[in-house]
């Protein structure tokens, strides 16, 4: 009876409300109940909403919670009531077989990261911007451990890896229609004459092409896999031609969507994602090396003879603006060098932070608010943060955080790299992506911040399909291990009676 008195409100409800209250509330109900089935539903539609941020803040600003933070909410809600449910809360963790001290590391670095951060919100302008700062690297951790969790059942795993694919699709395509067909974007955005830069629902190009950075890795990763086993397979094994075809292609529309995006310093995390995916991809190191120096050769050759197209040539020409550093308070202000001294401002602003605070800096996530008292005179206006992660981080965290924050990454690449050593299956090359996605978060970082419009909910991600491809095949080497030294246990013994 409580049941059907529920369709029957619904119902009436539905029929009298707009389309759009209606469907959230005859959808709603049922798309949370399937979240309380399966939490990893709940992870898989975060991802998918999680870039929507931006864009549904400038269309409505006074909106509590973007859907990706939501999803989310609902989802550890989920997670937390089954085990309540089941009278058994337990935090996801790696059993001993899967390589505990690699995963753990990562988890002890980012709680040192984010207790130093905590510390730096002692004398902080703004508590509220720092809390929420926290909140973004506290859902790293969170992130990690509910994919970890709900990713042991392989439907599971391949419906988070499938959510994956389908938010960069969405943001691709996106990408694609705004500079081929769309004509009302913001008009700084305009190249080639009537095109636009793609920017998805990023709101930016930058950003958009460092979330495509981040997807492009780990697409050519796995149809470098699935090549590998095509040309090397045996007749016990059969790849089905729809996967590489579909893997290809959307590595294919990630890299088209990056370019598109006109963002320079996407470009050069995309260089670096590059030379990591050849550099690694054999087996061999030295193989991969002969790889890239065969790449850059070729890049070489075909750049002296006019080959590339010309939009092309001419944004790479005007990377060497980024690697000059000088006083921008004396320069010439115009519009071909506005983007370079933007940077230099708040970069020069950041090493003023750090300069006045060292140690502890003036708090996380309070760069804009603390900008105003460090800025140049022509650049009056903070844009978020310093647009160099590295520069931001000492900015904000000072010297310790800033250590913490590269002892975190360091931990995070010696997880990936042992993932990378421990497969030879497809979670190899999920892994040979993965560490091409962190390349391009290296390199990208030196000009811009990545950690906006929840493209840290995919950070956590990749952490947690890593350590999922370390769960089986490390217990699988254990036991080889056991048997090998058994087995020379009975040799041993045997030629006690054996000559």
């Amino acid at each position: 009876m409580a049941l059907i008195g529920l369709a029957v409100g619904l119902g009436l409800a539905a029929a009298r409300l707009p389309l759009g209250p209606a469907m959230a509330v005859t959808l709603g109900p049922a798309l949370l109940a399937l979240i309380f089935i399966e939490p990893a539903v709940g992870l898989g539609l975060t991802l998918i909403a999680a870039p929507l941020k931006a864009y549904l803040a400038r269309v409505y600003p006074g909106l509590p919670l973007d859907p990706g933070q939501l999803f989310f909410a609902v989802t550890l809600a989920a997670w937390l009531a089954r085990g309540a449910a089941r009278r058994e809360i337990k935090i996801p963790h790696l059993p001993s077989s899967a390589c505990p001290r690699a995963v753990s590391g990562v988890f002890l670095s980012l709680t040192l990261f984010i207790s130093i951060s905590a510390l730096s919100l002692w004398a902080a302008p703004s508590l509220s911007d720092g809390f929420g700062e926290l909140i973004k690297w506290a859902q790293i951790g969170l992130m990690a451990a509910l994919v970890f969790d709900c990713g042991r059942r392989n439907r599971a795993l391949a419906f988070i890896l499938g959510a994956v694919f389908a938010a960069g699709a969405i943001q691709a395509g996106l990408g694609l229609w705004q500079f081929a067909f769309s004509a009302n974007e913001p008009a700084h955005f305009r190249i080639l004459g009537d095109h636009f830069r793609a920017f998805g629902t990023f709101e930016q190009p930058n950003p958009f092409g460092g979330f495509m950075g981040l997807l492009w890795p780990v697409a050519a990763g796995l149809t470098a896999w699935t090549v590998e086993r095509r040309v090397w397979s045996d007749s016990r094994f059969t790849l089905h031609a729809s996967h590489s075809t579909l893997l290809a292609l959307l590595t294919s529309l990630f890299l088209l969507s990056l370019a598109l995006s006109f963002s320079r310093g996407a470009w050069l995390g995309a260089a670096a994602a590059g030379v990591t995916l050849l550099a690694f991809l054999p087996r061999r190191l030295w193989l991969g090396l002969g790889l890239v120096t065969v790449a850059l050769i070729g890049g070489l050759w075909l750049a002296e003879r006019g080959l590339l197209p010309q939009a092309i040539t001419a944004r790479i020409a005007d990377l060497g603006d980024f690697t000059q550093v000088y006083d921008a308070r004396g320069a010439h202000i115009n519009e071909d060098n506005y983007a370079v001294l933007q940077r230099l401002a708040f970069w020069q602003a950041a090493e003023g932070m750090a300069d006045a605070h060292p140690w502890l800096g003036v708090g996380i996530g309070n760069y804009p608010v603390a900008y105003p008292g460090f800025a140049l005179l022509n650049w009056p206006q903070a844009i978020g943060h310093a647009h160099n992660i590295y520069l931001n981080m000492l900015a904000e965290v000072g010297l310790l955080g800033l250590a913490a924050y590269l002892i975190f990454w360091a931990s995070v690449v010696a997880l990936t790299l042992r993932a990378l050593r421990a497969n030879t299956d497809w979670r190899r090359g999920l892994a040979l992506g993965v560490l091409a996605a962190w390349a391009h978060l290296a390199v990208h970082g030196l000009v811009d911040n990545l950690y906006v419009n929840n493209i840290h909910l995919f950070v956590g991600a990749y952490v947690g399909l890593l350590a999922l491809t370390l769960k089986r095949p490390l217990s699988e080497l254990e036991n080889h291990h056991k048997d090998t030294k058994a087995r020379r246990t009975t040799d041993k013994a045997l030629r006690v009676f054996v000559p």
